[in-house]
C-alpha cells in the first residue's frame, strides 16, 4: 500500500470518550483533569498534559507505586492536563472494563495499565507468593464507578469458582478470594522449577477468574 493508504488506514480518531480501545494493543484516554496510568504506557499524546511519577505509598494514585524502589508493586504515573493520550505495554492486549458503583475486580499488579480517578483501590501482597516471585506478588483490588484498563498476553479465559489457577497466569478475580496451595510433589522435583507447584484455589460457586495463556512470572525467581 502507499503511504497514504497506510495513514488512512491507521489514523487515530479522536473523541471525547473517557476510555476506548484505538486497536487491540493501545488504549486511548480523553484527559480532562487526571487519571492513572502505568508509569511508563505512555507511547504518544496531544493537547496539554503533564505526566508525574508519584513515590510515596499515601493518598491519591501514590499507593500503586509502593515500593517501586523494592520492586513491590505497580509503578504509576498520574497523567493530568486535557487532551488525548495513548497507552500500551509491552504488545500485551488491552482489556476494557467499566465497573458500576457496586463493582469491584482485584488485578495482579503487573496487568492494571489504568484506571479513572473516580475508582478506588487498595494494595495487598499474598505472603505465600511475595517470597516465590521476583518482585513479590502485589494485587490492586479496584472498586468502581470508572473505567479500568488492565492487560493481558494474547486472549483471556474467564472461568468460574470452584476453579484452581497458575498464579503466574492469573490476571484478575472478583467476587471470590483465593487461597494459595503448595504442590511438594513438584517443588521438590531436583533441577525442576514450575509455576505450578504453587495453586490459587478460588473456591464457591460465585464470582469469576481471569487466566491468560502465558506464565507471567515464570522463572523470575
Amino acid at each position: 500500500m502507499d503511504i497514504d493508504q497506510f495513514a488512512s488506514e491507521h489514523v487515530t480518531a479522536e473523541t471525547d470518550t473517557p476510555f476506548r480501545l484505538e486497536n487491540s494493543y493501545t488504549l486511548a484516554v480523553a484527559v480532562d483533569g487526571s487519571i492513572s496510568a502505568k508509569a511508563g504506557s505512555m507511547v504518544a499524546f496531544t493537547g496539554d498534559l503533564s505526566f508525574t511519577g508519584q513515590a510515596s505509598a499515601e493518598g491519591g494514585i501514590t499507593g500503586l507505586i509502593k515500593q517501586a524502589a523494592t520492586g513491590e508493586g505497580t509503578p504509576i504515573m498520574a497523567i493530568e492536563g486535557q487532551g488525548h493520550v495513548f497507552l500500551a505495554d509491552d504488545e500485551k492486549k488491552v482489556q476494557l472494563l467499566e465497573l458500576g458503583a457496586e463493582d469491584s475486580i482485584t488485578v495482579n499488579g503487573e496487568d492494571v495499565l489504568a484506571f479513572e480517578p473516580g475508582v478506588s483501590y487498595e494494595i495487598s501482597s499474598m505472603d505465600t507468593l511475595a517470597g516465590a516471585f521476583a518482585g513479590g506478588f502485589t494485587n490492586v483490588f479496584l472498586e468502581g464507578p470508572g473505567h479500568v484498563a488492565i492487560t493481558t498476553h494474547a486472549d483471556p479465559i474467564v472461568v468460574e469458582p470452584p476453579v484452581s489457577t497458575d498464579p503466574s497466569a492469573t490476571v484478575a478475580w472478583s467476587g471470590a478470594s483465593p487461597s494459595v496451595q503448595v504442590n511438594r510433589n513438584l517443588s521438590d522435583m531436583v533441577g525442576q522449577e514450575s509455576g505450578e507447584r504453587f495453586q490459587m484455589n478460588f473456591d464457591g460457586d460465585s464470582g469469576y477468574v481471569v487466566v491468560q495463556p502465558y506464565e507471567e512470572h515464570a522463572g523470575e525467581n
